[in-house]
């Protein structure tokens, strides 16, 4: 006669065996997260004392535009230490980018189907590479023109002058601004890998896309027409990038 089946023991060992594999986990976190954190902190460090000239290197599109004799001011006294801290710790941000991705990319990688893994590394690859693209673009191509336009319009008798930690945020924002939006087209094919949305609909809705697109430039940019256009055209051309790149990845039914 065979033995009865216990339901309460079986649930019992499952949960047993759980225990282990949970605990694997949690110290596969902790190590992919002290390896990410630890290699920010050794580039950051190696910025340090660089701060200086990285600072140099992003205030001249400012000082491009300026009158003779124009400079930046520093209005609080500790400004002219933390503002090139600020810049070393947020250039290592950028720069680590990859790596930081790819720890979050290890501890995931192995709960994936292969096709999720051959989707999500070029996604993320186009993510890294968008987000570079669009802060060169800001740095290259907006800054100089917004400067010049805005020392363009300066009333007279006014001295443009701005106060360091005032440029550096304005210029990270801007850098955050187009390098976000340049990810649009990563969004738009997630969206449709995930059945939100269809490349058809997407091409419908293209009117209704053009003008949340120009809102949301004259949202998150300077209230000036060049940066606001310098955002919206080319955001517009990554939705269209994003419709055709979405049809090849469209999921075959």
């Amino acid at each position: 006669m065979s033995a009865e089946h216990d339901p309460i023991a079986d649930e019992l060992v499952a949960s047993d065996a759980a225990e282990p594999r949970l605990l694997d986990h949690l110290l596969e976190l902790r190590a992919r997260l002290l390896r990410a954190v630890v290699g920010l902190l050794i580039v950051f460090v190696g910025l340090l004392p660089f701060g200086n000239a990285l600072y140099a290197l992003l205030a001249e599109p400012l000082l491009q535009k300026l009158p003779a004799g124009g400079q930046l001011i520093a209005v609080e006294v500790a400004s002219p230490f933390f503002a090139p801290v600020k810049l070393a710790f947020f250039t290592a941000l950028i720069v680590t980018t990859p790596w930081l991705l790819y720890q979050a990319w290890s501890f995931v990688a192995p709960g994936l189907y292969q096709r999720e893994k051959r989707l999500a590394i070029p996604l993320l690859v186009s993510a890294v590479s968008l987000f570079y693209i669009g802060c060169g673009f800001a740095f290259f191509l907006v800054l100089p023109a917004v400067f010049g336009f805005l020392a363009q319009i300066t009333p007279e008798g006014v001295a443009m002058m701005t106060d360091i930690n005032a440029y550096l945020d304005f210029v990270l924002v801007i850098f955050l601004a187009f390098g976000v939006s340049f990810e649009l087209p990563v969004a738009l094919v997630i969206a449709v890998v995930l059945g939100w949305v269809t490349p058809a609909q997407l091409r419908e809705a293209r009117g209704y896309a053009i003008v949340g697109i120009f809102v949301l430039a004259a949202v998150i940019t300077p209230p000036d027409v060049v940066s606001q256009l310098m955002l919206a055209i080319p955001m517009v051309l990554l939705y269209e990038l994003g419709i055709i790149a979405a049809r090849w990845v469209v999921p075959q039914r």
